[in-house]
């Protein structure tokens, strides 16, 4: 694959290239710049060609390329009537909230957090409780598991939704993390709904494990959220799988969704059982891109944007940049796309720990991320100088 190719988005009715005016550079959305495997190409085309788009059944084989791929990549092995599919993580996460909570019961998640985390408790009447991540003095975030706890038992918390990988701050959890935050929860019978959406997009020597495969028990009381969207680029096609192994939590879930939402498109789940079959040559070439992405940016960064720290994210497309030492007035999100015509995710919607920080996508052609950088550089010693 040729990931310098780039191609012309605004014309395609993307969010990302269409949200703000023609002239700003956008790395903000969690979709990438690439196109999608060839192999998952084909067999869109093929499927285009019937020509009849009835209704239909997920194929027959795609559970059992799911559960192969998570064994086989995460040493993780469901069975295959624990596999469903729902459109979007998102929606999976508010359905799952509804099958686990009551009005009134409290949620609590770990922040800065993905804003879809707060308003889906808040649409399900639930409470949402943050807990906040610590930032170590290298940038890095890890838990503070006696807050973590004592957060849970004050606010009579009734579910978790962790994020692994971290979403805005690109953590991936370690074994001993995961196992803390699960003997904590089960501890006080609190529900994992864990977003596991970026569990490709791993480098260096992380390994993403997820949460339910570190115990039966574990496995019991957690719904994981899975997906092709962000490992194959597959966002605007909307199939993500959930996989539940307690048969009365996952009896919950089913009757949550009856009748409020269907499953995903034909295409989708076409798209979806070519990218998880046959993608994986495509994704270890584009890790190696996104991690040559990932290694310049930090290189570059002391000097083309002095002040502003970035610590490399381990996992995802997303860095998390903190602006708060650079000394600006006002909200660096807006300073930079008034200022360098630059489109990037503010902080503060990651809730108030995102204060001064803004979340970039370097999901794009290596040219693009540079001349982001260079206007970003250039509108920064505007203000400095």
């Amino acid at each position: 694959m040729n990931f310098d190719q780039q191609f012309d988005r605004r014309s395609t009715e993307s969010v990302k290239w269409n949200y703000f005016p023609e002239d700003v550079l956008p790395l903000w959305v969690a979709d990438m710049d690439f196109q999608c495997p060839p192999e998952v190409l084909a067999a869109l085309h093929q499927r285009v060609e019937h020509g009849i788009f009835g209704y239909g059944f997920p194929p027959a084989d795609l559970a059992e390329i799911v559960a192969a791929r998570l064994q086989r990549r995460h040493g993780w092995r469901p069975d295959v009537e624990q596999i469903s599919y729902v459109p979007g993580v998102v929606s999976g996460v508010n359905l799952a909230l509804r099958a686990v909570c009551q009005p009134g019961d409290a949620v609590i998640v770990n922040t800065p957090a993905y804003p879809p985390f707060f308003s889906a408790p808040e649409s399900a009447n639930l409470l949402c409780v943050c807990n906040p991540l610590v930032q170590n003095a290298d940038g890095s975030y890890a838990l503070d598991f006696e807050r973590f706890e004592d957060q849970i038992q004050q606010e009579k918390v009734n579910a978790f939704i962790l994020c692994n990988p971290q979403n805005p701050t690109g953590r991936v959890f370690t074994r001993e993390e995961l196992l803390h935050m699960a003997e904590i929860c089960l501890r006080h019978k609190v529900t994992i709904i864990s977003d596991e959406i970026h569990c490709d997009i791993i480098f260096d020597q992380n390994q993403h494990i997820p949460i339910a495969s570190l115990a039966p028990e574990i496995a019991a009381d957690t719904i994981t959220f899975i997906a092709p969207s962000k490992t194959f680029n597959l966002a605007g096609l909307y199939a993500s799988v959930a996989i539940i192994q307690n048969a009365e939590l996952a009896e919950s879930f089913n009757r949550v969704k009856r009748g409020i939402i269907s499953g995903p498109s034909l295409l989708a789940l076409t798209a979806a059982r070519a990218a998880y079959k046959d993608g994986d040559a495509w994704l270890e070439e584009l890790l190696v891109y996104l991690k040559g992405n990932r290694d310049w940016l930090a290189e570059v960064l002391p000097e083309k944007l002095p002040g502003v720290r970035c610590c490399k994210p381990e996992g995802t497309f997303l860095a998390w940049l903190d602006w708060r030492e650079v000394g600006l007035e006002g909200n660096p999100q807006q300073f930079l796309l008034k200022e360098a015509r630059v489109g990037l995710n503010d902080g503060l919607e990651y809730g108030s720990d995102g204060v001064g920080f803004v979340r970039l996508n370097f999901g794009t052609q290596r040219a693009i991320l540079s001349e982001a950088v260079e206007r970003m550089s250039a509108a920064l010693r505007r203000v400095t100088r």
